[in-house]
């Protein structure tokens, strides 16, 4: 049932969430769309080489989409995070590198952008 929703949304959702996150449920109320991603996890490439130990997700975000077909969307985000074991930091994707190398709107790097700066306050 996952894979018949991705095709659905491929069109619809900027790539590089179809990539990186797996559509967990989602919820239509009236003109809402509600789609809930969690990022697949995977260990950064950028600390690859590094003794990491999971630390989870970080808490939920609810970001507004752009509509589709008059309905709002909304995004509810769960990313995930590591601890170094060596640094005791927690460490997470680097969503600017990540963007570097896909087919992603400058829009959606910004995006992305804007989140990382959220969670890491």
């Amino acid at each position: 049932m996952q894979d018949s929703f991705i095709d659905i949304l491929k069109p619809l959702l900027p790539e590089i969430i179809i990539d990186y996150f797996q559509l967990t449920t989602y919820k239509k109320e009236g003109e809402t769309l509600h789609l809930y991603i969690k990022e697949i996890y995977s260990i950064p490439k950028e600390y690859r080489g590094y003794k990491l130990t999971s630390n989870e997700f970080f808490e939920e975000i609810t970001v507004q989409d752009f509509p589709i077909r008059g309905h709002h969307v909304y995004l509810h985000i769960t990313r995930g995070r590591w601890v170094n074991s060596y640094t005791c930091k927690v460490v997470f994707k680097d969503w600017n590198l990540v963007a570097d190398g896909t087919r992603v709107t400058q829009e959606f790097a910004s995006f992305l952008k804007e989140i990382n700066r959220f969670q890491t306050k």
